[in-house]
């Protein structure tokens, strides 16, 4: 398949961009940081992106959704990352409907499905324990107790855990890894949010004998780390499609500036050690945005993705995405360094998501393990 959106996604691509542009700038992330708002989002800006269709992107359309492929919710969040725009976009309309999509039984799918669709229900993965990305170091405990079985343990910087209904949590289960659909708001259940350096928020979650039902298994018992692999994988493709966004806006931004900045009565964009640092940045983002839609296209073709090709583009992308906020607030100078200024929210959130579901070393390890290095 080319490395170009087609007609259709042309479409999509201008639609969210405009959206975003004019009700979501980064304005809008401001005002939500200035506000203390709780929640770090907005709920009227959600119920708007649900008018849009973009949470039922990737739902079967038996079940109300668009069915529109992995592609196209990429191209939504690529938008989102342009603007920095707080949503559950990348953790309920992308990674949890399609952990549902994958792994979800008929009753879990009729439920939830059509609830992801309508934007009326929020779900996150919660899946470390440690600060460093590490799924499968895993000491929570699901013990059976009759037909049911009782979760403990605690999971650490759970993306949009302070929102969401339901928790896909995976546990120990004697024979194996097994993953769980967990009401947040079940007893023994803990939440305690956070905000964090980009002005997002997450949570670190515990459970205490929470009690569920065998129904409540996402995927087979015993069976859940090749689905909990799966569904990393679709949450980094997402995370490297903000990425791309991040890096492609904060890179516009800089070239603005650089040709309207003056030093010595001329736009410091003619000095060309700032030429050449320009041009190598603008080599790596195309690079770049052919690793982002192969990869999408991958998952859309492929049952089970390419693994490989995911830790790859999340690597690069987490290493560009760096260079680009970087050099976009050294080129801006002093002033870059001000809160004033939107530069620097474009850094902040490259530093959080650059290192979301595994930074650039995990992924280049991941990747040779792959090869068997």
């Amino acid at each position: 398949m080319a490395l170009v959106l087609n007609e259709e996604h042309t479409m999509l691509r201008d639609s969210a961009r405009d959206f975003l542009k004019s009700r979501a700038p980064v304005s809008h992330l401001r005002s939500l940081r200035d506000g203390a708002n709780p929640k770090g989002f907005s709920r009227e800006l959600w119920s708007e992106m649900v008018e849009m269709g973009w949470p039922a992107i990737l739902v079967p359309e038996q079940y109300g959704g668009l069915e529109y492929g992995y592609t196209g919710i990429g191209i939504v969040l690529e938008e989102s990352g342009r603007t920095l725009t707080p949503s559950p976009l990348l953790c309920t309309a992308m990674m949890g409907a399609a952990a549902i999509v994958k792994a979800g039984s008929d009753e879990q799918r009729d439920s939830i499905l059509p609830r992801i669709a309508g934007g009326r229900h929020l779900l996150a993965l919660a899946c470390d324990e440690s600060p460093r990305h590490a799924p499968h170091k895993i000491d929570t405990e699901a013990v059976a107790h009759g037909a049911s079985y009782r979760i403990s343990g605690n999971k650490t910087g759970v993306a949009d855990g302070h929102i969401a209904d339901t928790f896909i949590v995976s546990a120990r289960t004697g024979g194996g890894i097994s993953l769980f659909l967990v009401p947040a708001g079940a007893a023994g259940v803990t939440v305690k949010p956070y905000r964090v350096l980009d002005t997002h928020f997450a949570a670190n979650v515990s459970f205490d004998r929470v009690e569920v039902q065998e129904q409540d298994l996402l995927g087979p018992l015993n069976g859940g780390i090749k689905i909990l692999d799966y569904i990393l994988d679709v949450a980094r493709a997402g995370v490297s499609a903000e990425l791309l966004g991040i890096a492609q806006e904060a890179f516009e931004r800089t070239i603005g500036y650089l040709k309207e900045r003056k030093q010595f009565g001329v736009p410091i964009g003619s000095f060309q050690a700032l030429q050449h640092r320009a041009a190598q940045l603008y080599t790596e983002l195309e690079m770049c945005k052919s690793l982002v839609i192969k990869t999408l296209q991958t998952l859309d073709e492929k049952a089970d993705g390419d693994a490989e090709l995911v830790s790859l583009t999340k690597s690069k992308l987490g290493e560009t995405a760096h260079l680009a906020t970087t050099e976009a607030i050294q080129m801006h100078g002093g002033i870059g360094m001000t809160d004033e200024f939107d530069i620097g929210f474009f850094l902040k959130r490259c530093r959080i998501l650059e290192n979301l579901y595994g930074d650039s070393y995990y992924h280049l390890d991941r990747f040779a393990r792959q090869r068997a290095y």
